[in-house]
């Protein structure tokens, strides 16, 4: 099912109960672990509760799945749209409901019992997910056997988290930077709840939309384990950048409290100055050998998580491909690709005579005129032995150049 398409039930709707025990399909449709329950969030207004997250077991281990990460849902399985899952242990937070858990054999008035949820696509402006829209009855007083099936409405008691759960739902629909801009306007208070409402992976979205000491501010606010979650799922760049903001021993703390692997990158970007290249980048652009068939390229680029300026192009190096990688063997822009045959080796694609790899001590203005010669989205930052450590995209010059307090 694409958001509604389902053999679970009818074309429309489809059940909680026909989704437990289905296999979570990993993009190759490989199973990697099995779905136990569905999250939900609290109606907002007049729109319906949505799904915020499947439960599912992986590695006898139970975890929250985020529903941006999940592309289809047919008879087969869950299937995962692309990336990795975070394997850390599911938490049900404030405002969250469980379908199963939580909402399965509660009685609503007249003596009937909650017996199944339906789901059906989102149509709320374009976006897609789910959301809840009908509960089924069964156990009346009458007819113990009976089941009929009515509208969410007729049983949205039992959706009711309270009103600040209802107030950060409307705001979890917002897009990030709205929910940075009612971050700002609320009491310290406000923003302590909301933070603690939203998901690891939504709270480090809205930190990227923030001013760096307002980042401060919240980040101080979570438990360290937290903390250490949210900068995990920040980009690299802006993790660090974030970083650099704290005291030496603070930064410290929070980076022993991450993954080893994920906090590398970040020692790595602090150990530059946060106004040169190497302050700026990322140390996670797209990064392929050049035997790399186009057609596998391209399926690289079109990973919805990345965000555009990195999938405006690849960088073609020899083994390593993780930062500090091999020697670059040069850059392939994303329009090129399409020109050429799906089969072709991406380091036939690679220009003639590019140079324009710039040494991470450049300062920030440096890079901004080295971008605007080249007319490039992002630039690749080299050390002295040629090997690429990272690229500076065209927003993060941006963020660095424009007037403090800009994002207000």
């Amino acid at each position: 099912m694409a958001h509604g398409r389902s053999s679970l039930s009818s074309p429309e709707v489809f059940y909680v109960s026909r989704l437990a025990g289905l296999g979570l399909l990993d993009a190759e449709g490989a199973t990697i672990g099995r779905i136990e329950d569905v999250v939900l969030g609290p109606p907002a207004e007049n729109e319906p509760p949505h799904v915020i997250a499947f439960v599912a077991s992986v590695q006898r281990r139970r975890i929250f799945v985020n529903a941006g990460k999940i592309g289809d849902i047919d008879a087969s399985g869950v299937h995962l749209r692309s990336g990795t899952i975070d394997l850390r242990r599911f938490e049900l937070r404030h405002g969250e409901m469980l379908a199963r858990e939580g909402l399965f054999d509660t009685a609503v008035l007249g003596g009937e019992q909650v017996v199944d949820v339906g789901l059906a696509a989102r149509t709320d402006r374009g976006r897609g997910g789910w959301q809840v829209a009908t509960v089924a009855l069964g156990g009346g007083r009458l007819r113990r056997r009976s089941r009929r099936v009515v509208p969410w409405q007729e049983a949205a008691a039992l959706f009711d988290a309270g009103p600040v759960a209802s107030q950060v739902a409307a705001l979890r629909r917002l897009h990030p930077s709205e929910i940075a801009a009612a971050m700002r306007k609320g009491s310290p208070a406000e923003r302590s709840a909301l933070a603690e409402a939203l998901d690891v992976e939504e709270l480090a979205e809205v930190m990227e939309e923030l001013e760096e000491s307002e980042q401060v501010g919240i980040l101080e606010g979570l438990d360290l384990d937290r903390a250490a979650d949210v900068l995990e799922e920040m980009e690299p760049d802006d993790a660090a950048d974030l970083l650099a903001e704290l005291p030496k021993h603070e930064q410290s703390r929070f980076l022993d409290a991450m993954e080893p692997d994920e906090a590398g990158p970040l020692r790595r970007l602090l150990v530059y100055d946060e106004d040169t290249a190497g302050g700026l980048m990322t140390p996670e652009p797209v990064i392929v050998t050049p035997d790399t068939p186009v057609a596998q390229v391209l399926a690289r680029l079109r990973d919805e998580d990345l965000v555009p300026a990195l999938a405006a192009q690849v960088f073609v190096t020899r083994r390593p491909t993780t930062t500090p990688t091999g020697r670059l063997l040069g850059v392939v822009g994303f329009q090129r690709l399409l020109r050429e045959p799906p089969g072709l080796e991406v380091g036939h694609a690679v220009e003639e005579g590019w140079d324009y790899s710039v040494d991470p001590d450049l300062p920030t203005i440096g890079v901004a005129e080295r971008l605007a010669q080249y007319d490039l989205l992002a630039l690749p930052v080299c050390d002295e032995e040629g090997r690429l450590l990272g690229a500076v995209t065209v927003d993060d010059v941006l963020d660095r150049t424009l007037p403090p307090g800009w994002r207000r």
